[in-house]
């Protein structure tokens, strides 16, 4: 079987598609093989995160003999797992995180206004399915698809907002941003108010 210039794997690029405000993201296909009596049979799995672009994501796998029937049944696991995550002004995560899944490491870092989606390969799909516009993330170790985006998952998912960790403490948001987080805050009330 001819493979394509990236082989079996739907990588770079992908397939995007939107129903209902929702952004399916196809981070891999790859062919499997099961060997049985008369030789071997060919299968397809599928690797699909899919978002909202709004702060909601979710990932999913799915194995058929045909690649769209892979397809979807990756994108309706996904559809089922997704999870919110608390943005920073709807553009960047609150703070820095790491994530591990197996062998594969992921280190992922807020950045400023203007910074870009700047990752690789699926870690790429899962923020773009977010909604992330400003992140820098890295990943260590493994280039396997299907851990790198479980790492990205443990890494967005151990987010917090300040609301979050103040409700937990029992304290009030400038408390638990400090001074300069509380200066920013009034910055922010007061160029809202003009």
């Amino acid at each position: 079987m001819a493979r394509g210039p990236r082989g079996e794997r739907g990588e770079r690029g992908g397939r995007d598609r939107e129903d209902s405000d929702i952004v399916e993201k196809l981070v891999s296909i790859n062919r499997v093989a099961k060997v049985v009596k008369g030789g071997r049979r060919f299968g397809f799995s599928a690797l699909v995160v899919t978002g909202d672009g709004a702060g909601r994501v979710g990932y999913g796998s799915g194995k058929a003999r045909e690649v769209p029937e892979a397809i979807r049944k990756a994108t309706e696991q996904a559809k089922k797992k997704m999870v919110r995550i608390p943005l920073r002004e709807g553009r960047t995560l609150h703070h820095d995180a790491t994530g591990h899944f197996g062998a594969g490491r992921v280190v992922v870092r807020a950045a400023p206004a203007g910074t870009g989606v700047i990752a690789g390969g699926p870690m790429r799909a899962v923020f773009e399915a977010l909604g992330v516009q400003d992140v820098v993330a890295k990943s260590v170790g493994t280039s396997n698809p299907y851990n790198l985006v479980k790492a990205a998952f443990d890494a967005i998912s151990n987010t917090q907002s300040p609301r979050q960790v103040a409700a937990r403490r029992g304290m009030k948001v400038p408390e638990v941003l400090g001074r300069r987080g509380a200066d920013a805050e009034a910055a922010d009330a007061s160029v809202a108010e003009e």
